[in-house]
């Protein structure tokens, strides 16, 4: 059954309302910036490695967030979250995953640069296929001195949806110079039904490894349907793997089936 619903739509925009401050610093009265030249300085965000985040149709992720920031004082906080909205302000048009914890851990590099890591969970149930594409990334750090700063939009992060590739030659064994038919799908997680459905009409390639090499050769590309399966023939020459590899797009990873070996006499 679907997560999503209106009331979690609207209860995910306040909830960025909440975040604005941690918990456990929103009762501090020293956390408002006494100045611009006081404040501390982000320098860099990592989500998820730098790579995209990918999720499938049911089962959550967890995603690190680093904020790497600097002050005279030290760094002894920072707080990140990632987030969509038609406006600047994520407190007023805003939906998103916020961290798992109220506190972020902080590795000092000097006296005054620190990185610091949060996990923020995120789950495909809360989204729609059109989710995937580039969300913004909220940044703030603390100085040691209390002073405080903080970018509604820092950085970015691309969401993908899960992809997924079979394949199938036959007949096997097959005889020297005969005809190969090989046969597949190209399916991609479908948030909003909570399945995979076929990718339409995407190029495809079919790769031959023979059984002695490590090494894929593309031998010929192919459109799939319009409901992602995909079909050709080739002649049987030697024994190898064959298989169909996808170069992927925006909204979808790259993915490769696994090899199927077959044996030509």
């Amino acid at each position: 059954m679907r997560i999503r619903a209106t009331v979690a739509a609207v209860s995910g925009a306040l909830a960025l309302s909440a975040l604005a401050v941690p918990v456990s610093q929103a009762s501090s009265p020293s956390l408002a910036p006494t100045g611009a030249d006081a404040v501390p300085v982000i320098s860099k965000t990592v989500v998820n490695s730098g790579k995209p985040i990918v999720l499938g149709t049911t089962a959550t992720k967890k995603v690190t967030v680093s904020v790497t920031a600097s002050h005279a004082s030290g760094i002894q906080d920072a707080l990140s979250y990632i987030w969509k909205g038609r406006d600047s302000n994520p407190n007023l048009y805003g939906f998103g995953f916020h961290p798992d914890g109220e506190t972020a851990n902080c590795k000092a590099a000097n006296a005054t640069t620190s990185t610091c890591t949060l996990t923020i969970t995120v789950d495909p149930g809360y989204l729609w296929n059109a989710d995937a594409k580039s969300w913004r990334v909220y940044a703030a750090a603390w100085g040691k001195d209390g002073n405080f700063t903080e970018k509604d939009t820092f950085s970015s992060v691309r969401f993908q949806r899960l992809s997924k590739l079979d394949v199938n030659a036959s007949p096997e064994p097959v005889k020297k110079g005969g005809t190969l038919t090989v046969t597949g799908k190209l399916s991609r997680a479908n948030w909003e039904t909570g399945t995979y459905k076929g990718y339409a009409t995407q190029d495809v390639k079919l790769q031959f490894r023979k059984k002695s090499s490590s090494t894929y050769t593309t031998v010929k590309t192919v459109k799939g349907s319009s409901t992602g399966t995909l079909k050709t023939t080739v002649k049987a020459v030697e024994d190898g793997y064959w298989r169909w590899s996808f170069a992927g797009t925006a909204s979808t990873p790259a993915v490769n089936a696994t090899g199927d070996f077959v044996d030509v006499r």
